[in-house]
């Protein structure tokens, strides 16, 4: 299924293709601040439907995964990284999809605090 979502102030806007009944609750400490609800869809199912300039991003530790961000509103709507084949995998924000019923979702609690 397609979903329309974006950061705040729609600065940042996006459609991802997947079927969400899940998502990750990470408790590494970028994670557990802002808040987020992710779910994984591989990066070519995410396409931007806002310039590419509208997009901050800001990495830490490994500097692995780009934690993508809106500088207007500051949410942060979806990040990008690989996962352990090297597939490029995109992490889209749940709570950034308003067709999403969260209410719905099993929520897997995942310790990031190594990542």
């Amino acid at each position: 299924m397609k979903y329309e979502g974006s950061c705040h102030c729609g600065n940042v806007a996006f459609e991802v293709e997947g079927e969400f009944d899940s998502a990750m609750d990470c408790n590494c400490s970028m994670c557990r601040r802002r808040g987020g609800l992710l779910a994984f869809v591989p990066a070519e199912n995410l396409r931007l439907t806002t310039p590419k300039e509208k997009v901050s991003t800001y990495t830490f530790n490994r500097h692995v995964i780009q934690h993508h961000f809106c500088a207007n509103c500051g949410i942060a709507p979806y990040g990008e990284g690989s996962d352990p084949k090297g597939n490029r995998m995109a992490a889209v924000n749940l709570r950034c999809i308003p067709a999403i019923d969260l209410e719905t979702l099993r929520i897997d609690k995942v310790d990031g605090r190594s990542f």
